[in-house]
C-alpha cells in the first residue's frame, strides 16, 4: 500500500514538473520572438522617383508619419547636432527623408566662406550623382514667412543653380550661417528650416580652412555620417 502511494506521488511530481518545464520554455520562446520583432528596424517607406510635381504631395504625406526633427552630422572635423523646425514641414520632411536614405553620407562641404557660411550636400564624386538619380530631380518652393532669420547657427536651403526667379530650393544641399551677428541680408530669399544646437565650434573650424576656386576647400571635408537622434 505504501509502495503504491509512493509511486502515485512520484508520477504526480514528474507530471507537474514536466508541465512547469513546458510552460517556462513556451514563455521564453514568446519573449524571444517578441524581442526579435521589436528589435527589427521599421522598413523605410518605398517611393516612386520624385520630381517637382510629385515631391510636394509626397512630403505632405511623409510629414504625417515621420515626425523626427533632430539630426547629428559627423564630419572630418567632428560632429554637430541640428534641430529642424516643424513649421517648415516640407523642408524638414525632405531633410529627414534624405537622412534616412543615407544621401548625405560621403557628400562634402564644397563651399566655405569664413565669417559667413559653410555649404554642404554635394560632391564631385559620381556616386553622389547616382544617389540623386535614384531619388529623383526636384525643387522645393521657398517658405520664408515663418519669422525665422538668418542668425548665426541656422541651417537654410540654397536656391537651385538653374535660372530660378522664384528662388526654388535645391533640396539636396544646405548651408549653415557661421557669421557672428548673422547674415540677415539673406532673409526673405532662402528658407531657414533649423539651427545647430551643439557643435558650432565644428562649423567654425570648417569655415576657417583654406579654400581655392569657387570657395571649395583645398582639403576635402566629408560628411561621414548623418543620423536621426532622439
Amino acid at each position: 500500500m505504501r509502495i503504491g502511494l509512493l509511486l502515485c506521488f512520484f508520477f504526480l511530481f514528474l507530471n507537474c514538473e514536466d508541465k512547469q518545464s513546458k510552460k517556462k520554455i513556451t514563455t521564453e520562446t514568446v519573449v524571444t520572438k517578441t524581442t526579435k520583432k521589436d528589435a527589427k528596424p521599421k522598413k523605410e517607406d518605398t517611393f516612386e522617383k520624385l520630381d517637382s510635381k510629385s515631391a510636394m504631395e509626397f512630403f505632405l504625406e511623409y510629414d504625417k508619419h515621420h515626425k523626427e526633427n533632430k539630426v547629428r552630422i559627423t564630419t572630418d572635423f567632428g560632429s554637430f547636432d541640428i534641430l529642424l523646425y516643424n513649421e517648415t514641414k516640407f523642408h524638414r520632411s525632405n531633410f529627414i527623408f534624405l537622412t534616412k536614405q543615407k544621401y548625405f553620407v560621403d557628400t562634402q562641404f564644397y563651399r566655405v566662406i569664413d565669417n559667413y557660411m559653410v555649404q554642404a550636400g554635394n560632391s564631385d564624386d559620381v556616386k553622389i550623382s547616382k544617389k540623386r538619380g535614384k531619388i529623383g530631380k526636384y525643387l522645393l518652393p521657398p517658405d520664408t514667412k515663418r519669422g525665422f532669420k538668418h542668425d548665426r547657427g541656422v541651417i537654410s536651403m540654397p536656391s537651385s543653380a538653374i535660372e530660378n526667379p522664384h528662388k526654388l530650393a535645391s533640396p539636396y544641399e544646405f548651408f549653415i550661417i557661421q557669421q557672428h551677428g548673422g547674415s540677415h541680408f539673406l532673409d526673405g530669399d532662402y528658407t531657414v528650416f533649423g539651427h545647430v544646437t551643439r557643435g558650432m565650434d565644428v562649423i567654425d573650424k570648417i569655415a576657417a580652412v583654406e579654400t581655392g576656386k569657387g570657395d571649395w576647400p583645398l582639403q576635402n571635408i566629408y560628411i561621414r555620417d548623418c543620423e536621426i537622434i532622439e
